[in-house]
Formats: structure tokens, sequence, C-alpha cells
């Protein structure tokens, strides 16, 4: 169905893909592997018309296409869902699918009943139930994916290329997507399946293809090939411990933050939890347990019924995330790029936002070289790859950009660090650098708070963990009892207590 063949392309004198080659059959679904930066994304940005190959071929169904823009790839029957969404937040599902190529009946008026009914036609074949008639960003994340790929289908796309579609939706509703991926799979669709999640490589795809480094690695069947090797094969070198090793717990460790008595909501379960100095304490439950909301409340950015925090023993009041800022605490959100950073701005720029007042020279002025040396030193101490310090962060791996995030608040002198799913959509090298990182600051004293929905990260990186279900926390597990087996019984059968 699909043949890239010596696919190159540069920026400038820069030359980002060395001659790759790609080939994915009707009737299966083929994973496109490699770490951040590796060229998944330039590769499938070419195949779609989005940019254009310095040299290579395409070829659909045998035939040579060269397509000037994306209009010409969806002629072609190729279709992408993006991991950042495309939607229009304020149009509804049946307006975002037909956007720019509206059914029109007699005189040009649009023919609203028909999209609608062909909407209907392809959730029904997708077996997803939207409601199409509120703007998409009151449907949920998992809702919004498949009005992407709905999206893609009603173009009648025969090549379709996901792109991390399962980063941000729950275990039952990535195996609903894969029940829509092999019904597809079915149909003759060739699916192009981008994913930093190995286990889902082997439960869904026939084939893969890797890249390193914009080069082309190896094609196999998935049956070929185990985790190790895969890893092997994307890093360019085996990684036998995901994890740094865990440090002895110390039971005399002073508490750094008390959180007591906090209550997401009226009516909903009173809990609590602390967190001590020097170590990593992971939160644990399903999506929509409150693990995100209760350290948001935390820092005053979730309107909690009641939230009493104590900070080293003193009573405190956070209004907004700025204030636990003042006193210490960092927060990574679980969208960097839309909450972490500001990606139109250079690296320097996001290293040096909230840190301006060291660099204060007079009262007016920035001491220029004092932010540069700076930011230098904080991209080496956190080994950002980059061209510099005035590279936009726009252009750098999820890796990159998440280390940048990590870079502001260590150069702010933070005694907190709050990580929410702190590599999301990062590849294993680049995990395992981040998890270095961060046993390196509790090492140097400092405490972080880690929401997370993988639950290997939550047990390969916490000393303990609070499992939350239904707004509340329900245990809080260590040592041997930090498992998979007791995490998700707590998760899934605990029960917490409702105060009015």
């Amino acid at each position: 169905m699909l043949e890239l063949t010596a696919i190159r392309k540069s920026f400038g004198k820069i030359e980002v893909l060395h001659g790759v080659d790609l080939e994915v059959r009707a009737g299966e679904v083929h994973a496109l592997l490699g770490e951040n930066g590796a060229g998944k994304s330039t590769l499938m940005k070419i195949l779609c018309g989005i940019i254009q190959p310095s040299a290579g071929t395409i070829r659909i169904e045998g035939q040579e296409r060269h397509f000037a823009d994306y209009d010409e790839a969806i002629a072609a029957g190729v279709g992408i869902v993006f991991q950042e969404f495309s939607l229009i937040p304020h149009l509804n599902a049946v307006e975002n699918m037909f956007l720019a190529r509206e059914l029109r009946g007699r005189f040009g008026v649009l023919d609203r009943r028909a999209m609608r009914q062909r909407a209907t036609e392809i959730m029904r074949q997708l077996a997803v139930d939207v409601d199409m008639d509120v703007p998409v960003n009151r449907l949920s994340v998992a809702e919004q994916q498949f009005v992407e790929i709905a999206k893609a289908l009603s173009l009648n796309a025969r090549i379709l290329v996901l792109d991390e579609p399962t980063a941000t939706l729950t275990p039952s509703e990535v195996e609903h997507l894969f029940k829509v991926m092999r019904e597809l799979r079915k149909q003759g669709v060739a699916i192009v399946f981008i994913s930093h999640h190995l286990e889902e490589i082997f439960e869904i795809c026939d084939r893969i293809t890797v890249l390193r480094d914009g080069e082309f690695v190896a094609s196999c069947a998935v049956s070929d090939v185990d985790n190790d090797r895969l890893v092997e094969m994307m890093v360019g070198r085996r990684i036998e411990n995901n994890f740094p090793p865990k440090p002895a717990a110390d039971p005399a460790a002073p508490a750094i933050i008390e959180v007591e008595k906090v209550q997401l909501k009226k009516g909903g379960p009173v809990s609590g939890f602390t967190l001590r100095k020097g170590e990593i304490l992971g939160f644990a439950g399903l999506v929509g347990s409150g693990r995100t909301e209760t350290v948001l409340a935390m820092l005053g950015a979730w309107p909690a019924a009641r939230c009493l925090v104590k900070m080293d023993g003193v009573e405190k009041r956070f209004s907004d995330p700025a204030e636990g800022l003042m006193h210490g605490i960092g927060l990574l959100p679980e969208s960097r790029k839309e909450q972490g950073l500001i990606t139109s701005f250079s690296i320097l720029q996001n290293i040096s936002l909230n840190n301006y007042g060291k660099y204060r020279q007079g009262h007016w002025f920035i001491d220029l070289k004092k932010e540069l040396a700076a930011t230098k030193a904080a991209m080496d101490q956190v080994r950002v790859k980059a061209q510099g310090p005035h590279a936009r962060v726009d252009t750098l791996s999820g890796g990159n950009q998440q280390k940048v995030v990590i870079a502001r608040w260590l150069n702010h002198d933070m005694r907190v660090l709050i990580f929410d799913e702190p590599t999301r959509g990062i590849d294993v090298g680049a995990k395992s650098e981040i998890y270095a990182l961060m046993r390196e600051f509790t090492a140097a004293g400092g405490s972080i708070i880690m929401v997370s929905s993988e639950l290997p990260e939550v047990i390969g990186m916490s000393d303990r963990v609070c499992v939350f279900r239904s707004g509340g926390i329900v245990a809080t597990v260590q040592g041997a009892s930090i498992n998979s087996e007791e995490i998700m019984t707590h998760a899934t059968t605990g029960r917490v207590e409702n105060v009015a």
C-alpha cells in the first residue's frame, strides 16, 4: 500500500533524515518506533505533504506521488491523527469532521443533515457514542481522540497514521481503540502506529520499523523480537535497568509538607498525606481518581472544599502556584506544551521564566551575561540536547522539552518538585535520564511528588505510594507492598470515608 524509499530531509545545513525506508502493507498495523528526535514525526509529515523531502520517493499502491500539501495527501487517501489534536475547540464533532469540505445542497447552502448522517455512520462504525451537539472542548480526551479518527476516516483514508493515540487514554479506552484498529485492519486499511508504550506494540502491531538518529535501523515482524531487543534497536544500547536504585528508607527524615484534611468537593472523601525530605512520593490510581486535583488543591490551583497544608510544621495557605513557588515548590504539569512551556520562546527564555530576579542589574536591567551563563549551566546539569540556549523549544524532542522544565525549577533552587505524568510521550532512553535526574534531586535533599498513570513507573521510582480512588487516598503503601497487585486492588476496590 505504501512505500517510502531513501527519504532525506535537511533543514538548512542540518540533515535530519538520512535515506529512510518504510513499507506498509494493506490490512496491517505497522509500528514506527524510535526515540524522540529519531525522525518519526518528520517522516510522517513528509508522507502527508506538510513538509517536502529533500530526496527520495513516495509510492502508494505502486504509483509514485508528490504531495505539495496536506490536501493532496488527503485526496490520495492518507489521513493522520496528530499527537496534539487539530480540532477547533468551540465547534462540535460534525463541524470539525467536515471543516473546510462541508457538504452543500442547492444554492451552496450547508447540508447539515447529510453531514450529521455521515458523521453518525462513521461513529457507528467505530462503535463510539459521542455527543454531536456540544463543542468538542466539552468532550473527554478519549472522545476527542475518536473524533480525530472519525475525521480521518471521513476522508476515506486508506492509509491512517496514528501518532501517540493512547497517550491520554485510560486502559479501557485503549482497548476500545485497539478494537477499532483491528476492524480497520480487516477492511484493508494500512495503519502506521507510533507509540512509546512497547507493550502496546506487541498487542496490536504486525510489523515494526525502527529509526534512530534519522536513520533506518531495521524492519521486522513483531514475533521476531522481544522487549529488550526493541529497546536496543531504538537507543543503540541495552538499558539493563530503566530505574535507578532506590535509597534505603530513612524513617527519621523530617516532614517537608503535610497535607491534612484535603477534600476536593463538598460531601466528598477527606484524606491527607505527608511528603518527607529526600523521598519520591508516588500518587497512583485510575484516571479521574483525584491525584492531580489533590496536588493542585494543595497549591491553590484547584477549588477544593477544604485543604489544610503545613510546610516545615507551619500552616500555609497557598492562593495560587506562584505562592508555592515562593516557598520552593515547583510544578511540572501534565501538559508541558500548554502549561509548562512557551514553545515559541527559546530555551534560555523558558529557563529564565520565574528567575529574572536572579539576573537583575540595578532596578531596570537584566545582566544578560549572567543569564546566559546560568542557562548553559542548567542545560548541562539536566543534559539538554539542543543547538544552544537560543534554540526554540518547539524544535526539541519531548524528552528535551521536559528537561527544560526541570532545568527552570533547578535554576530556581526548588525544595519540592511535583511531577505530573513526568514521562508521558517520552521515549525509553529519555525516560532513564529523567528518572536519574529525579534521583539526583532527592539525593541532594529535595523531595518529589510524582503523579503517574504508568504502574511500572510508580513501582520503580516511588519510595512510598498514595493510592487514590473516587477523589481521595484509600491507602499508602511502601516497601514490598509497592507492587501492581496491591496498588490496583486499592485503586479499584478501596473505600474512603465520606464526610459531609
